[in-house]
């Protein structure tokens, strides 16, 4: 079926695009020198929305190659699986992670989400993209 006719592979791309843009809004928030605790807020907020955005532009990926998925964690395993993502164990934490900082908030735990946004969880989003990008 060509690309154009087949709704499930435009879906993926349509939902890539706001990806992209999600991680290009996150990573100008990351090159801030010594961000403020509203920006570093912010930055977390960006990193609940680009992940859930990774992980479903993923889902829809996988469905346009007839993989049949539906949790995130299936879509993990799966996009490992198929050497999408570099490190399956990673994206399991920014998963953990990412529900743990939708229900929490405190400096502490801003301050470690935000590292772990910088050092580990925005670098394993840009390899999706990355990788994905070759595709689109």
């Amino acid at each position: 079926m060509d690309s154009e006719n087949n709704p499930r592979d435009i879906r993926w791309k349509q939902r890539f695009n706001n990806f992209k843009k999600a991680l290009h809004r996150m990573e100008e928030g990351l090159n801030k020198t010594n961000p403020s605790d509203l920006e570093k807020a912010g930055i977390i907020k960006i990193y609940e929305l680009s992940f859930e955005l990774g992980w479903k532009t993923l889902k829809d990926y996988l469905e346009s190659k007839a993989v049949k998925v539906k949790y995130p964690r299936d879509v993990v395993k799966e996009s490992f699986k198929y050497e999408i993502i570099d490190d399956g164990d990673l994206w399991i934490e920014m998963l953990e992670k990412r529900n743990y900082m939708v229900h929490t908030y405190s400096e502490e735990s801003a301050e470690l989400a935000y590292k772990l946004i910088k050092d580990k969880f925005y670098p394993a989003l840009e390899q999706v993209y990355k990788k994905l990008g070759e595709e689109v």
